[in-house]
């Protein structure tokens, strides 16, 4: 079943096959859009500075609680500016347990107009020291 008014728009990331640009379209477009949001800096797109979310800033931070609640906190305002598709439900920031320098963004969310809940789970590698 196709859900057309979500869209259709190039694949995230950019690749070819057999010579042409892929796309993607429906539910696959809206979990692109969102690694794409989560993936980009603040500043680095020229046209539209405020876009994308600011956890890479947070690149060098430790893998505590306080920090897990800031990048939640990131996430949403980030989501909830710039993909106006989905309800977010939850966002939970945890540490990866067999990797210290991982923490892994658990979303769920509802696609909005067909109703249809999705997860997604990110995973943010930090360069800080551990605590």
């Amino acid at each position: 079943m196709t859900q057309s008014f979500l869209g259709t728009g190039l694949a995230f990331p950019f690749s070819f096959q057999q010579g042409q640009l892929q796309s993607a379209s429906d539910n696959a477009l809206v979990q692109q859009s969102i690694i794409q949001i989560l993936s980009t800096r603040k500043g680095e797109r020229l046209m539209r500075p405020e876009y994308g979310c600011g956890i890479n800033e947070l690149v060098f931070a430790s893998n505590n609680s306080a920090m897990a609640s800031q990048f939640e906190y990131l996430v949403r305002d980030a989501l909830g500016k710039f993909e106006s598709r989905i309800e977010l439900l939850t966002v939970k920031a945890i540490a990866n347990s067999k990797n210290r320098n991982q923490l892994d963004i658990q979303l769920q969310y509802k696609v909005k107009g067909i109703n249809s809940s999705q997860n997604l789970v990110y995973p943010f590698y930090l360069q800080g020291e551990q605590t």
